[in-house]
């Protein structure tokens, strides 16, 4: 019924009255209460856009590499560096500042949080030296070695689990099988 333009009961009908199907019991109580239709969207849906979004295309042109050293964590609360960028250019816009230098002071902000979170890691390690303790783990870690860290237990898990041996044992066993049907 997909070729005929039209909502479910206009096809239906369409089909009652070329003796292709039979009048089903619900047609003539649709026919006096249709359902609702609702307006079909007249071109391709159009793309949200915020007003910040300009500003996180320049935080990543300037900065390209933060989309993995800074990590967007879905189930968190804090937005990513790129959106703080953003916010804090228009709220020096608001403010009276002009737009490139806006950009240019929220940029020294960024770069100057991130330097002061490295001096921060690098005391706390300075601190675990002195006292011959192990240093602690980098809180500021990058999203790459986050996930890296993640996937560890997984890898060394790949090669000792009698489990992943038996699965790795049968995949082969059945790879063998099929070239030998093949022949």
């Amino acid at each position: 019924m997909s070729f005929m333009r039209g909502d479910l009961i206009t096809k239906t009908r369409k089909l009652v009255k070329g003796f292709a199907k039979t009048e089903p019991v619900w047609l003539k109580s649709m026919e006096k209460a249709p359902p609702a239709t609702f307006p079909r969207p007249q071109n391709k849906l159009r793309q949200i856009t915020l007003p910040e979004d300009t500003y996180v295309n320049k935080f990543f042109q300037k900065h390209p590499d933060s989309k993995f050293e800074d990590p967007i964590k879905i189930s968190g609360f804090d937005p990513p560096a790129a959106r703080l960028f953003a916010w804090r250019v228009l709220e020096l816009k608001e403010d009276g500042v002009d737009e490139d230098d806006a950009v240019a002071m929220a940029d020294n902000e960024y770069r100057a949080e991130r330097k002061g979170r490295k001096k921060a890691y690098a005391r706390l390690k300075e601190i675990a030296k002195l006292q011959g303790k192990k240093p602690p783990p980098n809180p500021y870690s990058s999203a790459i070695k986050e996930i890296q860290a993640e996937e560890r237990k997984f890898i060394s898990d790949r090669f000792y689990n009698p489990r992943s041996r038996e699965i790795v044992e049968k995949l082969k066993q059945d790879r063998a099988a099929m070239l030998t049907d093949r022949r």
